[in-house]
Order: C-alpha cells, then structure tokens, then sequence
C-alpha cells in the first residue's frame, strides 16, 4: 500500500508517471543491481515460487544492469498485458489503485546505495522491479492484482483502507504459498530481501498460518522488521477465486465490529502449519 507523507509536491502529470531515464544510471547504480540480482538469483531456486522463478526466466531479468521499462513492459504486456511505469516514490492511493486496476505497475525510478543493500524504507527499482514484475508474467496473480486495484478503488469509498492494506502486506508483499514440493515465498518484500527469504522459510520464530480472507484483514503487520506472522495460500487461483467472489461491503462492516489481532498472536480458528517460538521478536522487544 502507499502514503505519501513524505511526498511535498506532486509531479506535473495527474496519474504521478515519470520518464523513467534509464540513460540517467551510474554506472555504480547498475553495478548496485547486479550485485543485489547475484545474491538474490543465487538464494531463490527452491525457495521462491514456480510462477516467480518462470517470470523472472520469461521477462530476462538476468540481463546485466537495472532493466529499461520499455523493454520490460513489451515483454509483459504480450504476457499479461501489464506495462511498468515510473514514478517518483510512493503515490496516493487513488493513483495506485487506478493504476493497477488497469494494468500498469508502478515502481520508483531510483535504487539505493551500495550501503543499503540490506535494507531500505522506501521501495526502489529493486524492490518494485525484481520483488513485484516476476509474480506479473503469472495470468492468474496478474488478474488478482487487478482485482484488487479495483476493490482498492471501492475500499476508498467504504474507509475500509486499513483492512485492505493488510491483505496486500500478508499477500503481495509477505506471502507464502503451498506448492507440491513445500512451502514457498512469492512476496516482494521477501524475495527481494536476503534475510528474510531465509527467515520466512527456516526460522522457527515466526507462525505459519493457513489463509483465511477476514483473519487476514484483522491482523496488524511489523512494518519494520522480521514479520511475525505469515499467512500460506493454497494456490495463486484460490486467492483470486477468494478475492473476486467475496462482497467486501459486508466483510468490512463486520471486521469494524471486531478487534484487530496483535502482531504474532494464534487465534482458536487459525489453522496453525507451524507454530512460531516468537523467539527473534523476543529478542528484539528485551533489546
């Protein structure tokens, strides 16, 4: 999801697109990516999810250096029919969902520097090109994406953001999938971290539980670090079989009713596949 508190003054155009200016790149910039895709590249085969491996294969990501829009955007929209385009950060909601809800991804134009290469707050052309436009190339996520770029849209009007907003951390961005040979990461903020492609798999500390659409609306998110909690789909089809016969209007009256569950709590109703020790929160809660 997006904020924009940080953002002062938009750009000339209404929709927040920007030239992409891939000739504006540093050397050292395309270096920053070639050394963040190696790492990444490395880590992923049995980790990440068949869908994300076969985009980052059928988009030729592993082309040295920060890929150029246009060229991606040919070769997704013969896919999926989506196109990346460039903007100068995080846009306002509206944007956002207007864009997704007609196939166009937004990724920041910028990447960070070689001494973030561990962590940044704001989402850079890594994070949004190498993290997200994979999971783009799969049809069925590309038609969830869009599903909820239009249920964003009606979220607006129903001041149901915060429910919504949890459902894309906990799926595009956090979410683990069960897949033939085991569980899987398909999340952006997690394929495109190397600790947490690690930790969302092995680490005993967090719990690992089943979907579920209004459990997962009702569960607050660390932001900032590790999460706590990942929820697991069964396959990319039920999640948009889920989003796209569900009424929200309902869903968000009754969850409005309800309290929303801590970071790292089990409910009696969850289906737990793995309980977590919560032993890395721990730590970092005692300092």
């Amino acid at each position: 999801m997006n904020d924009t508190a940080h953002l002062e003054t938009p750009p000339a155009t209404t929709d927040w697109t920007i030239p992409q200016d891939w000739a504006h790149y540093s050397e050292q910039d395309h270096a920053t990516w070639d050394t963040l895709f190696a790492r990444q590249a490395k880590l992923l085969p049995g980790r990440a999810s068949n869908a994300y491996l076969r985009g980052l294969d059928v988009l030729k990501l592993s082309k040295p250096g920060i890929p150029d829009f246009e060229e991606l955007s040919e070769r997704l929209m013969k896919l999926t029919g989506w196109q990346v385009v460039a903007v100068p950060g995080l846009v306002p909601d509206d944007v956002f969902f207007d864009h997704m809800a007609n196939r166009r991804f937004v990724a920041g134009n910028f990447i960070r520097r070689p001494d973030q290469l561990d962590y940044l707050q704001e989402p850079d052309v890594f994070h949004d090109v190498f993290g997200h436009v994979p999971m783009l190339a799969d049809p069925v996520f590309a038609d969830y994406l869009v599903a909820y770029g239009q249920g964003g849209q009606r979220a607006l009007s129903l001041d149901a953001l915060k429910y919504l907003g949890r459902l894309y951390w906990y799926t595009v961005e956090f979410g683990l999938i069960a897949e033939p040979e085991g569980l899987r990461i398909y999340g952006s903020g997690i394929v495109s971290s190397f600790a947490e492609s690690k930790f969302a798999l092995d680490d005993a500390s967090p719990n690992r539980i089943a979907f579920d659409l209004a459990r997962v609306m009702r569960t607050d998110y660390r932001i900032d670090d590790f999460q706590q909690n990942y929820f697991v789909i069964p396959s990319f089809d039920e999640l948009l079989r889920v989003t796209v016969e569900t009424d929200f209007a309902p869903l968000y009256a009754g969850l409005k009713e309800k309290r929303d569950i801590p970071v790292g709590q089990i409910m009696p109703d969850d289906r737990v596949i793995s309980v977590g020790t919560q032993e890395y929160a721990k730590k970092k809660a005692a300092g």
